[in-house]
């Protein structure tokens, strides 16, 4: 069964990107677009999230301002993969666990 990796990017105030993905283990074969929607119901209008909340590695460049620079990360995409979780963890609990719009 294939792993899901979970992509997203860090932006910051001038656009630059930086892009980052986790790959969770995959037991019970959710499917892609149940999982896009379970997560995008978590995300801020969608898209946003901030990384440390949600126990992911933070993004930011080593010229991160905290004047100007976001702190949040953006939600990218979700697929499958072959490569191996680097998280024991199944994904669809990680992210059940999350109350709706966390921020």
């Amino acid at each position: 069964m294939p792993n899901i990796k979970f992509n997203y990017l860090y932006r910051d105030s001038a656009n630059y990107k930086k892009y980052g993905s986790i790959v969770f283990a995959n037991p019970t074969n959710i499917d892609l677009l149940e999982l896009e929607t379970l997560i995008r119901s978590k995300l801020i209008d969608s898209t946003w999230f901030y990384a440390d909340e949600w126990g992911m590695p933070e993004l930011f460049f080593d010229t991160f301002d905290w004047k100007v620079d976001p702190t949040w990360h953006e939600f990218e995409s979700v697929e499958h993969t072959d490569e191996k979780s680097i998280i024991p963890i199944y994904f669809l609990q990680t992210f059940q666990q999350f109350p709706d719009k966390l921020t």
